[in-house]
């Protein structure tokens, strides 16, 4: 990911902030050529945000959110209720449309000036997976048809094909014996594996994660997070959002804490979680460690 590269043709190949130039391309009419990968060139973040905001009418839920995250990476957001985390995995995806900034995952720039298409939200959609707190799956259909529905419709695989890549899912999440069950009668923990497959079903490049094992009962959520390390053991870039200190630490790459819609402090993870240099960090972790 990101050895290639962009200029605008008959411009010149100086810009290099890829969502700016792409919507300055777009604003003048002109098209944007990809360049061949350059050997040694560095490699571009698959996850890029630019002075990301949303603002819910007076009040500011993210202000000017710049991240870039690396192919492999994973990065755990931690911080206090109503510090925008959540917000942001919505953005991301598009579920709520950002008011200002630039999204950028993988070659799919978009800008909060230019409303997105319905093929431009497809195409970002299909990039990037996302598990919620609440499963959301389809109580009338099998564990095994609610991971297939998607990859038909969207995907455009055979209903053989789909079952065929949705038992391999169920067995990657350890439910291979659970297709043909219907999502009541599944345990928590396994409703969310089930979600978890659901998503990789559609071959996302990121998948991000909101609170996932908030609504679980702390065995059933070690189970997802077992889940989880598994993805992270296997390369897949991920976002998580998470109260869970221990995975923040040991499992992701980065923590990022977030207070009042900003980035407060962000680095690798046992320096972040052991050593703290932000006050506002310091003393979210000391609540956290005096619970």
């Amino acid at each position: 990911m990101g050895g290639a590269g962009y200029c605008v043709q008959g411009e010149g190949p100086n810009m290099t902030d890829r969502g700016y130039e792409k919507s300055v391309a777009a604003a003048r009419g002109v098209r944007l050529v990809e360049e061949p990968a350059i050997a040694g060139a560095p490699k571009r973040p698959l996850i890029q945000l630019d002075n990301l905001s949303k603002r819910y009418g007076g009040h500011t839920v993210l202000d000017s959110i710049d991240l870039e995250v690396m192919s492999g990476e994973v990065v755990a957001i931690i911080g206090p209720s109503g510090s925008g985390k959540s917000t942001l995995l919505r953005c991301i995806n598009y579920l709520e449309p950002p008011d200002g900034g630039f999204v950028t995952i993988g070659d799919i720039t978009l800008s909060a000036a230019m409303p997105a298409s319905s093929t431009e939200l497809a195409r970002l959609r299909r990039s990037v997976g996302m598990v919620f707190q609440s499963f959301n799956l389809f109580p009338h259909m099998t564990v095994l048809r609610n991971i297939s529905l998607a990859q038909e419709r969207v995907l455009g695989r055979s209903r053989k094909e789909a079952e065929e890549r949705s038992m391999q899912l169920l067995k990657r999440v350890g439910l291979g014996d659970k297709a043909g069950q219907y999502p009541a009668r599944c345990s928590g923990g396994q409703q969310q594996r089930v979600a978890i497959a659901r998503s990789l079903a559609l071959d996302p490049q990121v998948m991000l994660f909101d609170e996932p094992t908030s609504a679980l009962d702390p065995e059933l959520g070690l189970e997802v997070l077992a889940v989880m390390r598994e993805l992270a053991e296997t390369g897949m870039t991920m976002i998580v959002v998470t109260h869970e200190m221990s995975f923040a630490e040991n499992v992701s790459d980065t923590v990022m804490i977030m207070a009042d819609g900003r980035i407060v402090e962000k680095g690798p993870s046992t320096e972040v979680m052991r050593n703290p240099q932000h006050e506002r960090t310091k003393r979210f972790l000391r609540a956290v460690h005096d619970r």
